[in-house]
């Protein structure tokens, strides 16, 4: 119940009415990530700069220079996708990488920067996106321990975009941000009843995500309507 429970759609038309403003919904989601994630371990790391974002995009909309349907949504991204935000690492999931901020954005971060997006934080997953070892576990990382399934704890999140998985079905953010190499995206959409997809290789930019692959890699969207991961493509892509 409550703005959190909207899909991507509603929530970019309430903060087109002024019925919502990014920061009410920003903090909304930090709420919520408190009381459910404890639960779930799918949120590996939050961004300090999230509200900071949501104000702008609230000034932006209240000057009349919204710059989109995604200006002022909290977005999370698989950590295993470059983000220039301070102290936002981009790990993996992997110790070795705890402290590893690059200072830049992927392409695809860059493209939902460019339309307002506010950059929640990162998500949980499969340490490697599951390629460390014949016999790794599914949602699990050393940083983030196990992703766990929100609507069975018990029961698989299933794929290396677990975490991602997760909090969509968990409305932890209005969209979030997978990869794929073989069904990293699909198989926790499927088991956390979302939607997500793989797009076609290269139609989203591969560059500073954590490679498996060059020729299967891609990010996709995972969110809770056809119509939302739609705008987040256009976006992505």
């Amino acid at each position: 119940t409550g703005w959190t429970a909207k899909t991507l759609p509603e929530l970019s038309d309430a903060l087109a009415s002024g019925e919502l403003t990014s920061v009410e919904l920003t903090e909304l989601y930090f709420d919520r990530i408190r009381l459910v994630d404890p639960h779930l371990n799918a949120v590996l790391s939050i961004n300090a700069m999230a509200l900071d974002q949501a104000i702008d995009s609230d000034a932006r909309r209240t000057g009349g220079q919204s710059l989109g349907p995604l200006d002022g949504i909290p977005i999370l991204l698989k950590d295993n996708i470059e983000t220039k935000d301070p102290g936002l690492a981009t790990s993996a999931g992997a110790l070795a990488l705890h402290d590893n901020s690059t200072g830049r954005d992927s392409p695809l971060v860059a493209g939902l920067r460019e339309q307002g997006a506010v950059i929640l934080g990162k998500t949980n997953l499969s340490q490697w996106a599951n390629f460390r070892s014949n016999n790794s576990i599914s949602g699990w990382s050393a940083l983030g321990g196990q992703v766990r399934n929100p609507h069975m704890l018990d029961r698989s999140p299933c794929g290396s975009s677990s975490g991602s998985g997760a909090s969509a079905a968990a409305s932890l953010a209005a969209g979030i941000v997978g990869t794929e190499t073989n069904g990293s995206i699909i198989c926790p959409a499927n088991v956390n009843g979302i939607v997500g997809f793989k797009p076609t290789v290269g139609l989203i930019p591969q560059d500073f995500i954590v490679p498996i692959s060059s020729s299967q890699d891609t990010a996709g969207p995972m969110t809770k309507s056809v119509r939302g991961a739609a705008m987040m493509m256009d976006a992505m892509a």
